[in-house]
């Protein structure tokens, strides 16, 4: 294709995505506000479910037509099972695997560009069907050659190939999402609440890393070493002496789809304890090692059953190869080292993929830690709290109104799983939004940076878990962790305390040593004067420090033992016991000094 005829189609795509973007927003104004305010609500009520329908029809249709990451933009709503309607969810979910392939000699042809060497000599072996084709690259089996083999361990691998001229695709789409995000800001109902601009520069800055390999390269690198002492996960190798900024070669990693609950049934491995284990994973990335796989869909999430200790069962029984599209490689059944006991002693997790990933700094963390125990506990008031902490919730905002709709909420459908949802009365839901959807809209909410991913990620992981599980309560997954959330701030806050008393304690015990240090320096000089009232004065002084201090160290050590009671009984009662010594201290001591 000519330089004009590739600007040609460039423009041409780019009208095509604003034009589509353009007749959607006119219906959802027309059906969802026009209509309404005339009195017409029912139309757009009895009329919304086809239209969901059609929408994602002719979107699915725009998506794989023109790829590039419109095709982003479709699995993420085809994964947000528990928020958008089926209407939509179903339509969209082919998308994980309708993905035309490249072919192959364009792909060889750019890969031998970046190795610069023919694949023959690269590989002793390279497969010309590709086994995944995705929205960014296409996937292709190889062998390494002996030479290769020897040094790195591995044999069969996987090469990835990015997409022939994806970096021009991805900037027109790129392009057209911020023409789109202006149109945003003059509607004055996101405007308020969301800063579309930034946020299509954030998902342009994460675009293009995922285009970068090598990037993605360190990612899978760092990913590894997080859980190389977790038997729930596996990662692929990376093989450096054959991978650049467009080509990639990982080890060989294929195994059960996570979403194929038949080929999972098959291999004896229950759908439900997948989407435990995978919630569980997910909460760790974000709170222990604060960097996160924001690209969870099906096809980059493999289930690798593991032997049996009591079975002897062989790993990789029953797996088949996954036939769905990602973006990176596979991962052979039985590749990585046995699990331990429990569920996890029958099958691992095996991530893919490691183009999109999500930082979670110091700040936010310690938000959504808050966020997470105020939700496990149904605690209104610190889940405001918590997203005030954050930044979703601007401070400005009166919160009054949102706690009480919180507290209703959470009497009435917390607990509650995605499968006992959908059995509740629609016009509960009717009910709920009606009284309290006005106050919603009126509030002051922003997304601030760093939160696209994480968000994308815990939609992502959401949708997959009620797909595995109808019964997936997310209260569940949440409870234990935010258990342990709060047991770790307890051990944290009680350091605290004993540091400070520790300081407090210090320095009145030196006090007595600096006064006498101060007297002995006035007694030696030229100036005499009578310091009898001053040192009663200072004497006194050093009687109420002291008193100060050990009544510190008594709050210090109630408060402890009372935090530590519940998981450390022994040790918790202990300290309530001896913190009756320095309370006795802090009453009666300045009784003993007044009676001389």
């Amino acid at each position: 294709m000519t330089d004009a005829a590739a600007q040609g189609a460039h423009r041409a795509r780019y009208r095509r995505i604003l034009s589509f973007a353009g007749r959607e927003f006119l219906k959802i104004w027309w059906f969802e506000l026009v209509l309404p305010r005339f009195g017409m609500s029912g139309i757009a009520e009895r009329t919304r479910g086809q239209r969901m329908q059609h929408f994602a029809r002719r979107f699915h249709v725009l998506a794989v037509d023109l790829g590039g990451l419109m095709i982003k933009v479709g699995q993420f709503m085809s994964s947000r099972l528990d928020v958008l309607p089926p209407e939509i969810t179903k339509e969209l979910e082919g998308l994980q695997d309708e993905v035309p392939a490249v072919p192959t000699p364009e792909i060889r042809a750019l890969a031998e560009a970046e190795l610069g060497i023919p694949l023959e000599r690269a590989y002793a072996w390279f497969d010309e069907t590709p086994v995944a084709a995705a929205s960014l690259g296409q996937v292709h089996r190889a062998r390494l050659s002996a030479l290769d083999a020897a040094d790195t361990g591995l044999e069969e691998v996987v090469v990835k190939v990015q997409r022939p001229g994806i970096g021009d695709i991805v900037a027109v789409d790129l392009a057209a999402l911020r023409r789109v995000a202006r149109w945003l800001t003059r509607v004055r109902i996101v405007a308020d609440r969301v800063d579309a601009p930034a946020l299509v520069e954030e998902f342009a800055t994460t675009s293009l890393e995922e285009i970068d390999y090598l990037h993605e390269a360190a990612n899978a690198e760092r990913f590894r070493e997080n859980f190389a002492d977790d038997p729930r996960i596996d990662t692929p190798e990376i093989v450096w002496e054959r991978s650049t900024r467009r080509v990639l070669t990982l080890s060989d990693v294929t195994a059960i789809k996570i979403n194929d609950t038949h080929a999972l049934r098959a291999a004896g491995i229950d759908p439900a304890e997948v989407a435990a284990v995978f919630a569980e994973v997910m909460f760790d990335q974000v709170f222990t090692h604060r960097f996160v796989h924001a690209d969870p869909h099906p096809g980059n999430i493999f289930v690798t059953p593991v032997p049996s200790t009591s079975s002897g069962t062989q790993a990789g029984s029953g797996a088949q190869a996954g036939s769905g599209t990602q973006d990176g490689s596979g991962a052979q059944a039985g590749s990585g080292t046995q699990a331990g006991a429990g569920t996890q002693g029958r099958f691992r997790l095996t991530f893919i993929d490691f183009g999109m990933m999500a930082e979670v700094p110091d700040s936010l963390r310690d938000g959504l830690r808050t966020l997470l125990i105020a939700v496990a506990g149904r605690d209104s008031r610190g889940l405001v709290a918590a997203a005030q902490e954050i930044g979703v919730l601007l401070p400005s905002a009166d919160t009054a109104e949102l706690e009480r709709a919180l507290t209703a909420l959470f009497a009435r459908f917390g607990g509650m799983g995605f499968a006992e949802l959908s059995t509740v009365d629609p016009r509960e839901f009717r009910d709920f939004a009606e009284e309290f959807g006005d106050m919603v809209r009126s509030l002051p909410l922003q997304l601030p940076e760093n939160m696209l991913l994480l968000i994308r990620a815990v939609s992502l992981t959401s949708g997959m878990c009620s797909g595995l599980d109808p019964a997936f309560n997310v209260w569940d997954a949440a409870e234990p962790y935010a258990g342990r959330l709060l047991r770790d701030e307890s051990g944290n806050l009680v350091q605290e305390f004993a540091g400070q008393a520790m300081d407090t304690m210090t320095t009145t015990w030196r006090l007595p040593g600096r006064i006498d240090r101060i007297i002995t320096r006035i007694d030696d000089g030229n100036v005499s004067f009578d310091t009898s009232r001053l040192e009663r004065r200072l004497d006194r002084l050093e009687g109420i420090a002291r008193r100060i201090a050990s009544g510190v160290l008594f709050a210090a050590m109630l408060i402890g033992g009372a935090l530590l009671v519940p998981s450390l009984p022994p040790l918790g009662i202990t300290l309530i016991c001896v913190s009756v010594l320095p309370l006795l201290h802090s009453l009666f001591a300045g009784v003993r000094r007044r009676s001389r």
